[in-house]
Formats: C-alpha cells, structure tokens, sequence
C-alpha cells in the first residue's frame, strides 16, 4: 500500500521531545564531599575565584579539618579567596607531614613546626606568601581549638610572631604631583571610551574607594547633611561596614548624570550604580573590576601618562587611595579626619596610607617656634645660606638623635657631654608639640625635689631646681606661641 500523505488540517505526529535533563543538584549537601567546590553552586558569587581546591591536600583527615574550616570561613561571608589561602597554605603543610611520616593530628607539636618553618624557608617564597602560609596555619589550628574539632591537637602546636618572617617598611605608593596632573586633566579623563568607567575613575581619585567598592556603589548613593552637603555612601567591604566621604558638587552632579543614564537603560531600575551591561543579569551584577583594570591599562597608553622620569606609567586602581591620604595629610588635614574619610580602622593604618613629603615637614619645622633650655627662641632663615644644611642637620638628628622632649641641636659627628641629661645641654632644642611632655616632666622634678628636701639631700634638690628652672622657661615660652596662635 502507498503510504497515505496527512490530510491538511489533520494533526501531524511529531517525535517526541526528549525530557530536559535533570539539572545537577546545587547546594552544600552536593559540593561538600567533592575536592573541587564551585563556589556558584554554593550561592557565592566571586568574580575572581570560581572553586576552592582541596584535591593537594594528601592525607583525607587533614582534608576533613580543611573542609570543616573553609565551610565555617565561607558561612562567615569571608572572601573565597582568602578561604582559598587558607587551603594552600594545609596543602603545603599537608606534603611536609607526608615526607616526615606524620599521620595524625596529635603528632603536630611545636617541635614539629619548628622542622616545618625550616622547610618552608627553602621554598624561597615571597616574605608575603612566606607570611600568608605560616598565619593561615596558624588561624586552622585556632580554629580547631576554639570548636573543638579535634582534640588530639597539641596545645604546643602554635607559631608566635617571631616565627614570621621580617618585613620591611614598604616605600610608600602614592603618585606624584606630575602623575596625577595628568591623569586629573579634563582632556585625558575624555578619553575614556566607557564612560561609567571615567566616572569610576575620578570617584577613586578623589573619594579613595577600593575598586571593590566603587564598581558596587548603589544606585541611591548620595547623602546630605544637614546643611545640604552630599556624601558618597558606600559599602565598605572590608570592614563589612556602610561609610560615607564628602564630595564636592561636580562629583555630585556627575554621579547623578549616571543615574539618569541608567534608568534609561534599565527602566525597570537598577539597583547598582555601575551595573554589568549584559541585559540577561538584570543590572543586579557591577561591572567587572578585571574589566575596569585592563581598561585602565589602555587608557593609559593612549594618553601618554609619564612619570618624572619619561617613562610610562603604570599603576593600580589602589594607588589612588595611598594618593589620597597623603595629599590630605600634605594639605595639613589633621590624621584623624584622614582616618574617617578612608574609613580605617586604626591611626596606624592610615600612617602606612599617608605619608608627610619632606617639602611639607620643613614647612612646619620653619614655623614652629623653637627654643633651648633657656626659653630663647632659635630663629633661622628659610633663605639664608645655611638654611639647607641646617635642614639637613634637622632631618638626620631626627632620625639618629631622637628625644621623648625635643631634638638635639649637636652635629651627629661629635659626641655627647652631657650623658644624656639634655634639659641642662645648651644643644637642645624643642618645639610646642612636647609641651605635654614638659608638662609631666616638671611635675616629675618638683616631687623629686621635695622628696630630696625632706631626706636632707642638698644636692640632689639643687641640681633638679636647674632643671626645673629650665623647665619653666620652656613652657612659659611655649605656651605663649600656643596662646598667639589660638
């Protein structure tokens, strides 16, 4: 029989779709036992860390503990790629227990550790890396201690400061004047072809955000006071903290320009500043911080950006924070202001940030009204012929000289005749910033000689007098330089 063709406006029999396949099971129930964890599959999103990895880790009881404290670090909202840290640096402890021959946990005492720092330092790892795996170590064994994951561990099994390696004082980051000049100019800042990214660029420079936070800015990102000034709100991610700078009102205005262009393109709302523009996320993803920096790089090149020497000029969206701090500290912005506008926590944090120029130091040490033991100011002209060699001077007895009351006035070269009892040395010299100091120091001497009086020591009571003598002079001529000035 010949196969009847369908008859129009009868229903044709289609093949049967294939059912969709099931999707993989997501979740912690799912990632945890495997080695490799896909950091999306746990709900956290992480633009530069996709898996954390636990397949180097040799021995499976080691492994079990890492598990257990990368999951807790994760459920903290710690970044992966810190909790990724922490699994390297068990990893690499890992290897060095297998070559020993440990095979349990009990067996990790500080003699132990000590073999282990030994090997470590043949690695020849970078003094940061070298720093990373010895503290992320020791956090694991805190951490197994503090939830008594295992309590075979050895109470012994603990590096101590001394156990790190000695860093440094890193030269501070800031960018020169000519630097900056250049990448503030009007014309080089029109040369962004993406012009959220313009905009990120000069919230950077003159709010100090990490680029983290500025590419995360919410939409509703400008508050006033109560006098009208707009802020910058911001979340610090660091500090896991909402923080505000101020602004000027250009910075304003160009904030609020790119919320209209936004609104534009997402008219339903976007809930970010900067939203990521591939429309399948909805504008609830930022744009890319990889993205931003290698566009930084071609921005720069196609400006020309040199520094003092001619050469070109490369640098880190960070650098625009140390920038910022020591430009305010330049311009005589008292170091707590500094502080609350880049949101530290400590002053020692903001003293790595920010840091005096010279030109700014000398600036104040010629205003500064300086006396000697006498109370007789001590002038010099700033455009006299000695005046850069006193600095000088200055600058090397600070650092090789220091006193908790002044400075020492005496060449580095010859030595002290005075056995260090500078309030009756015609060298010292001092300033209004020790006016605390001589305040309590002459409360010192006044109880020294009345305790020498009433035990009948003479001497004793007379040579203090010269230096309480000394001592009242300074602050009476001191004191009147801060009463001027106020």
């Amino acid at each position: 029989m010949t196969a009847m063709s369908p008859v129009p406006g009868e229903d044709r029999v289609r093949p049967r779709r294939r059912p969709p396949a099931p999707r993989p099971e997501a979740g912690w129930d799912a990632e945890y036992a495997r080695d490799t964890w896909r950091l999306r599959r746990l709900g956290i999103e992480c633009e530069d860390r996709a898996t954390i990895r636990f397949g180097g880790i040799p021995q499976p009881w080691l492994k079990t503990l890492a598990k257990r404290w990368a999951r807790w670090r994760l459920a903290t909202g710690l970044h992966p790629a810190t909790a990724e840290s922490g699994t390297k640096a068990i990893a690499r402890f890992g290897e060095f227990l297998a070559a020993a021959g440990v095979g349990r946990l009990a067996r990790v005492d500080r003699q132990l550790l000590e073999r282990y720092l030994a090997d470590l330092r043949a690695d020849r790892l970078g003094t940061v890396t070298h720093s990373k795996r010895i503290g992320q170590l020791n956090a694991f064994f805190t951490a197994i201690r503090r939830h008594g994951w295992d309590v075979t561990l050895p109470t012994t099994a603990l590096f101590f400061p001394e156990d790190y390696p000695e860093r440094a004082e890193r030269l501070p980051r800031a960018l020169t004047e000519l630097v900056m000049t250049q990448l503030e100019h009007p014309d080089n800042l029109d040369r962004w072809n993406h012009p959220a990214y313009r905009l990120i660029t000069v919230i950077l420079m003159r709010c100090g955000l990490r680029i983290t936070d500025a590419t995360g800015l919410p939409r509703d990102c400008i508050a006033h006071d109560g006098d009208g000034a707009p802020y910058l709100r911001y979340f610090n991610h660091k500090m896991k903290r909402e923080a505000l700078v101020p602004i000027d009102e250009e910075l304003q205005r160009q904030i609020t320009g790119q919320q209209a262009a936004g609104q534009e393109q997402w008219p339903g709302g976007a809930p970010l500043l900067f939203p990521s523009p591939q429309p399948q996320l909805r504008g609830n993803k930022p744009v890319s911080t990889s993205g931003y920096r290698r566009s930084l790089r071609r921005w720069l090149t196609r400006c020309d950006i040199r520094d003092d020497h001619g050469r070109p000029v490369h640098l880190t969206p960070h650098q625009w924070r140390h920038t910022l701090g020591t430009r305010l500290i330049n311009r005589d912005v008292p170091q707590e202001v500094v502080r609350r506008i880049l949101d530290h926590d400590s002053h020692q944090m903001t003293s790595h940030y920010a840091r005096l120029s010279d030109t700014t130091i000398r600036r104040h040490w010629e205003q500064a009204r300086k006396v000697n033991i006498s109370g007789e100011t001590i002038t010099l002209d700033p455009g006299g012929p000695l005046a850069e060699a006193a600095w000088a001077k200055q600058r090397l007895g600070r650092v090789t000289q220091a006193l908790p009351n002044g400075y020492c006035g005496l060449p580095v070269q010859q030595s002290c005749p005075h056995a260090n009892a500078c309030l009756s040395c015609p060298m010292f010299i001092t300033t209004a910033e020790f006016l605390p100091q001589h305040h309590q120091h002459r409360c010192q001497v006044i109880q020294i000689i009345s305790r020498a009086e009433a035990r009948g020591q003479q001497r004793l009571a007379e040579m203090n007098q010269q230096i309480l003598g000394n001592l009242n002079r300074i602050i009476t001529a001191l004191g009147q330089e801060t009463t001027d000035a106020s």
